[in-house]
């Protein structure tokens, strides 16, 4: 079927099944949504398996996010922390990379209908992550700064940036006081990290950047609704996380649950309010969604259900891996796997393996995660590390994770620039990044994304009726 669409002032024709200008050939087709930990070990994986692969992004980039409150303080460049997809997979055979968002599933036709067009799979694997989770709370989505990805930091930094501008040559003492408060909510790892160096900001940059300004102006607050920081890990690393960033001048508010924020404060629960400009939202994530999916396979979190094979259930042929799943066969983790690197990036190893097995007509091997520890980092010389039975914190756990972190980041010149960046900010207590930049987009980007947004090329799949139930699919060889 051939649809004609109107782009800009040109026509173009598309064929539906080839809108991705991917030509199907005689090999399996694996498409998989997200180039995040889980999906870019997948497609690592799979290289010479004799499967065609399909990466499908919304960036052309894979990032680290461990490393992006880092870029928001302006600490680290942006490019050091992400790495091209194009550039991870040159001259890789039957390998694609498209930019693009999934918007629907088809699993009843092997089909997904993206931003660019519909492709049909054989396998198809979900790995698009998570995002910020604002529990229903539209006003706070609409007015809160969230750190989720790099475009979200960069933005992040330019607020802070601008704030302390503006407060330096702030008339109005009461505005000048909400340009100076700093609110974190959410006590997980990143909100302890984001606070931690913004303490930093305030102890070593303000006093040399802004000398006509006392740094003691500055207050930064973290604001957890549970008992404690860190709730993932063990109450011994979390009564150092907090005791850390007393030490550092943080104000930690416990048990305090944010319900709105208007007029520049931060209200909370029992009805106390904070006057800030800065509001950072990192309280929570939920898992990316598609418009059409079945609400019975989504389970706490918004994720993905899956078996122990992570198979999204009620399917043969499509899975689910990273923090986009949560599988409930794996004894030691009954209520779902943390979702750490580690969890996604070992689901996507052993699925690479499984659909190979499957080719072969072996039967595939269920998941079960091997906990290699977790940390987080408070600031300089401080930090918290649980490896097995193994806890320690200070300056020994700071280092391990600067050298785990450090292993984990792609590229020989990305290892080298973020080594670099932290020896020279641990001798000179200084951050060169310091720049308030706002990206422009250039209008034939902008009418391509408004098209994009509102435009499907060919039959849009969404306005058939959908069936009542999805039924598991046969497991066919035959090429579609």
């Amino acid at each position: 079927e051939i649809a004609q669409c109107l782009v800009g002032s040109e026509m173009c024709i598309r064929d539906r099944y080839m809108s991705l200008n991917i030509a199907k050939d005689s090999k399996k087709r694996v498409v998989i949504v997200g180039g995040g930990f889980g999906g870019l070990k997948l497609a690592n994986k799979l290289k010479k398996s004799g499967f065609q692969v399909v990466l499908i992004d919304k960036n052309n980039y894979h990032q680290f996010p461990p490393l992006i409150y880092q870029v928001a303080s302006a600490g680290m460049e942006p490019t050091s922390i992400s790495f091209p997809f194009r550039k991870i997979f040159q001259h890789r055979k039957d390998f694609y990379f498209r930019m693009a968002e999934v918007r629907a599933v088809f699993p009843e036709k092997n089909m997904i209908q993206t931003s660019i067009g519909k492709a049909e799979y054989d396998y198809l694997v979900l790995a698009a992550g998570t995002t910020t989770n604002f529990f229903g709370n539209k006003h706070i989505e609409e007015e809160a700064m969230p750190m989720k990805n790099v475009s979200e930091a960069m933005g992040l930094r330019n607020a802070l940036l601008a704030n302390l501008e503006r407060a330096v040559t702030c008339s109005n003492k009461q505005e000048q006081q909400e340009l100076l408060n700093i609110v974190v909510v959410g006590g997980g790892a990143t909100g302890v990290e984001v606070a931690g160096v913004l303490s930093e900001m305030k102890k070593f940059v303000l006093p040399n950047d802004y000398p006509d300004m006392p740094s003691s102006l500055m207050h930064i607050y973290l604001i957890e609704a549970g008992p404690r920081l860190l709730a993932g890990m063990s109450e011994d690393s979390s009564s150092h996380a907090e005791q850390f960033l007393r030490e550092m001048g943080v104000n930690i508010l416990l048990n305090k649950r944010v319900t709105d924020y208007r007029d520049h404060k931060v209200t909370l629960e029992d009805g106390s309010e904070i006057a800030t400009r800065t509001f950072i939202w990192v309280s929570g994530v939920t898992g990316v969604s598609f418009g059409n999916m079945n609400t019975s396979v989504i389970g706490r979190g918004g994720r993905i259900k899956v078996d122990a094979f992570n198979r999204v259930e009620g399917t043969n042929n499509v899975f689910a891996i990273g923090d986009l799943c949560i599988l409930s066969g794996d004894e030691d983790y009954p209520n779902g796997h943390p979702q750490l690197a580690q969890v996604a990036i070992q689901q996507g190893e052993l699925l690479a393996k499984n659909l190979i097995r499957l080719e072969k007509g072996k039967e595939m091997k269920p998941f079960h995660y091997r906990n290699l520890g977790s940390m987080a980092t408070v600031g300089r010389n401080r930090a918290v590390a649980e490896f097995s039975k193994v806890k320690m914190q200070g300056w020994f756990a700071w280092v391990m994770w600067l050298v785990v972190h450090l292993r984990s980041i792609l590229g020989v010149r990305n290892k080298v620039v973020v080594l670099l960046n932290w020896v020279w900010n641990y001798f000179t207590y200084d951050q060169s990044m310091r720049m308030i930049v706002y990206a422009r987009k250039a209008k034939e980007i902008r009418d391509r994304e408004a098209i994009e947004a509102t435009t499907h090329w060919g039959k849009d799949l969404m306005q058939e009726p959908q069936p009542a139930k999805q039924e598991p699919q046969p497991n066919s060889k035959e090429i579609v």
